[in-house]
């Protein structure tokens, strides 16, 4: 295929600058806020965007045990967005590593959002009747039916994936012998 080192080093150099150019950068959020905002920007962010619907504290709920909070925001209460419906924003450790943003049906349909993505990031990296996904090493971005946006810092998301702080139950542990003895 390559007639010298020197064809073979041509090739991968273009290769190598070609992707540089054309990696797919994917949304890391939408408008104001992003992946890996602290909590307390996050909380700032919100409150100067109305589109949200953010109300403050009352709008902040903590999971026991953890060092996980999430913001739930209703643009349909109050003054919010009339594209937007409930939102929620997920953080670790005060990082913001995911957010949900659902659109509302009403005013926006599915293929229009999906349309509208493609052209703008190119074709999905995984296609299916639930979803469509733009993945990279850091994001993934995901349009889901009926009508959801998702934003996913990958590196946080597997490293919460690979942790639990949670004993197995002893069905757990009797379910994984029998399985370790087959």
């Amino acid at each position: 295929m390559f007639k010298s080192k020197k064809h073979l080093f041509s090739y991968l150099l273009i290769f190598s600058v070609s992707y540089l150019f054309f990696a797919e950068d994917y949304p890391k959020g939408y408008k104001g806020i992003s992946l890996g905002m602290s909590f307390g920007d996050t909380k700032i962010a919100l409150l100067k965007d109305s589109d949200f619907g953010y109300h403050g504290d009352r709008d902040v709920s903590l999971i026991p045990g953890t060092n996980k909070t999430l913001i739930e925001t209703d643009a349909n209460y109050g003054h919010g967005s009339n594209y937007l419906e409930r939102c929620w924003f997920q953080f670790t450790n005060d990082y913001l590593y995911i957010i949900t943003i659902n659109i509302n049906q009403e005013k926006m349909d599915y293929y229009t959002v999906f349309t509208t993505l493609c052209n703008k990031y190119g074709t999905p990296t995984d296609f299916n009747p639930q979803k469509a996904t733009w993945k990279s090493n850091e994001v993934t971005f995901s349009l889901e039916k009926p009508l959801t946006l998702k934003y996913i810092d990958n590196e946080v998301f597997d490293s919460t994936q690979n942790y639990s702080n949670i004993q197995s139950s002893p069905t757990e542990v009797t379910q994984k012998m029998f399985l370790d003895e087959l």
